[in-house]
């Protein structure tokens, strides 16, 4: 679901909203605050639910891999700390 390269990361717009939450549960957090309906909406793919919704895709996207990278540097933080 996510794109990667050695300089940036960027979530893929045609993931569904339902699969975002199923590998991020902490992206429920950006959903409600850009009024992504993520509940009974969440069939619907990350472009499809920013345009039914009213949101800005680009700062939908922002948000998620911002959210995304910084939970990947906590991860790799414990695992360097042996936790």
């Amino acid at each position: 679901m996510i794109e990667q390269s050695m300089f940036s990361q960027r979530i893929n717009t045609a993931a569904t909203v339902n699969e975002i939450l199923a590998e991020h549960p902490a992206a429920v957090s950006v959903f409600n605050a850009l009024g992504i309906d993520a509940c009974c909406g969440g069939n619907a793919s990350l472009g499809e639910a920013a345009r039914r919704d009213g949101a800005s895709l680009d700062a939908l996207v922002a948000a998620l891999d911002s959210l995304i990278l910084r939970g990947s540097m906590r991860g790799s933080m414990r695992e360097g700390d042996g936790q």
